[in-house]
């Protein structure tokens, strides 16, 4: 009796916390929203930018939803609904466009990876698959970690993140059930799952099938400089340092998430037992297999031919991608009622992310801070001034598409460059590797939204862990400027 009276004075006090950040939130738009109008930024030209009105706003609610993301105060869906709610009513951009972005094509994309991701489960491939991977990595947690990181890189190669993200997730929550927590909350939970985020970042760099970044960089790069870098020459750059950092990470997670149990006794026989009890191959599974496999082959064939055929102008990757989520009903795979697992909460964030991406990107508030940072380090020494671009890159990447942050800092670096003797070359890929790694938040990339559903660890700590890991990211940006890249051959600085 005395346990559930205090079971429902617990039930009935006041969240003070969250009511704090709630206020700190809303303080924060306030005192930026109805501030004075802050200087014009410069660029190394002479040509001068200023911050509207709009701009401000822009970075107000830049500043209400970070806060209210970062310490999840309300689910994260909703944050995002406020996104547009005060872009809306602060008159920052018109509802018809705010809102808009809800349905951008990139929402699209995620929704039907997800749906991807769903089918897997519901037909069992999902469970075959950990099966077999766990046959082979064996039983020791550590195995486990690489096996599922490397299975995670090598798919970026050929298929976009987003996509290998909503595969590799439920195989990942099959693999964790055998772990023996339940839903517990665990280390190894939070290494699975954040590290799956990550190394899906990691492994984007290394082709231009990872992400629709790579190839806008280099469509920028090849007007401002006019010089033409192809899709092995990008591939042989990148891949060492993306697969250092896949190897880094690992290490990283053994270090500060490390499985609570170092082996799981008996796991190898389990898994051997289980995908017996499975029995051979359903007419469902082999449905599902090759409806993904086609459209995986179709977007890397697109993207191959895009990027080596000038001229040629593929579908939009994501009208090709949700052609699987139409065959799934189709075939009877799906039905409506499966609708309902869909994680609308993650959608929404990511729907959010994309409105406030663009919001800032409309009304020249992310071009205003990436004249202010950029010019500040015009006088500075070459390489700190390609770390500097990095270091802004890695932060806007956080907050808006990573396509905007290279496409906002890239043309103004490139400007600069010259004037410290520094080559395009390297600003080009560092900007790359550090755009495609957005480790602080989960509105950063499609990945960290997915690893988020497995409800293994808070929006504070994947903030907390990327702040480190964000670190190894930065010296290994170095260590690629001041040496890997030259004893590669990438000219660094001009003749």
């Amino acid at each position: 009796m005395a346990s559930a009276a205090a079971a429902a004075l617990d039930k009935n006090s006041i969240d003070w916390k969250k009511y704090i950040f709630i206020l700190l939130g809303v303080f924060l738009f306030l005192i930026v929203y109805y501030s004075p109008m802050w200087p014009d930024a410069v660029d190394p030209a002479g040509k001068a930018f200023t911050l509207t009105r709009e701009g401000k706003g822009a970075l107000a609610v830049f500043l209400l939803a970070g806060t209210w993301w970062v310490f999840e105060v309300v689910p994260i869906g909703v944050t995002s609904l406020a996104i547009g709610v005060l872009q809306v009513l602060f008159l920052i951009r018109p509802a018809n466009v705010a809102f808009k972005d809800f349905m951008d094509p990139s929402v699209l994309f995620i929704f039907g990876s997800v749906v991807i991701g769903l089918v897997f489960t519901k037909t069992g491939l999902t469970r075959r698959l950990a099966y077999k991977m766990l046959i082979i990595v064996g039983e020791k947690t550590s195995m486990i970690y690489l096996g599922c990181f490397l299975v995670t890189a090598a798919l970026t190669h050929i298929m976009a993140h987003t996509a290998v993200a909503a595969t590799i997730y439920p195989l990942l929550v099959a693999i964790y059930s055998l772990y023996g927590e339940g839903d517990k909350k665990t280390k190894f939970g939070k290494g699975l799952f954040i590290g799956m985020a990550y190394i899906a970042g990691a492994g984007s760099i290394i082709t231009l099938l990872g992400a629709a970044r790579g190839a806008v960089a280099l469509g920028f790069y090849k007007d401002i400089m006019k010089q033409e870098i192809g899709f092995f020459e990008l591939t042989y750059y990148m891949a060492p340092v993306g697969w250092l950092m896949v190897f880094l990470l690992w290490g990283f997670f053994m270090v500060v998430l490390k499985p609570e149990k170092d082996t799981i006794p008996g796991l190898k026989d389990r898994a051997r037992r289980l995908n017996k009890e499975l029995g051979g191959i359903t007419r469902k599974e082999v449905i599902a297999a090759v409806i993904v496999g086609t459209v995986i082959l179709v977007l890397g064939l697109t993207a191959v031919l895009k990027s080596t055929m000038p001229g040629f102008t593929p579908p939009d990757k994501t009208g090709i991608l949700l052609i699987s989520t139409i065959l799934f009903f189709v075939f009877g795979i799906l039905d409506i009622n499966d609708l309902e697992e869909i994680p609308w909460n993650i959608i929404l964030l990511f729907a959010g992310a994309m409105s406030i991406g663009f919001c800032l990107w409309e009304t020249g508030a992310a071009e205003w801070l990436a004249i202010n940072w950029l010019t500040m380090f015009r006088e500075s020494n070459w390489f700190v001034f390609v770390m500097g671009i990095s270091f802004f890159v890695m932060v806007m990447t956080n907050f808006i598409m990573n396509v905007a942050a290279i496409a906002i800092s890239l043309p103004v670096a490139l400007v600069i460059a010259p004037y410290l003797n520094v080559t395009g070359e390297v600003i080009l890929f560092a900007s790359l590797v550090t755009a495609g790694m957005p480790f602080l938040l989960l509105v950063g990339a499609a990945p960290n939204a997915i690893a988020y559903d497995s409800k293994q660890f808070t929006p504070g700590e994947f903030f907390l862990y990327g702040l480190m890991a964000s670190v190894l990211l930065l010296v290994v940006v170095a260590f690629a400027v001041y040496i890997l890249w030259p004893l590669m051959g990438m000219p660094i600085l001009l003749k």
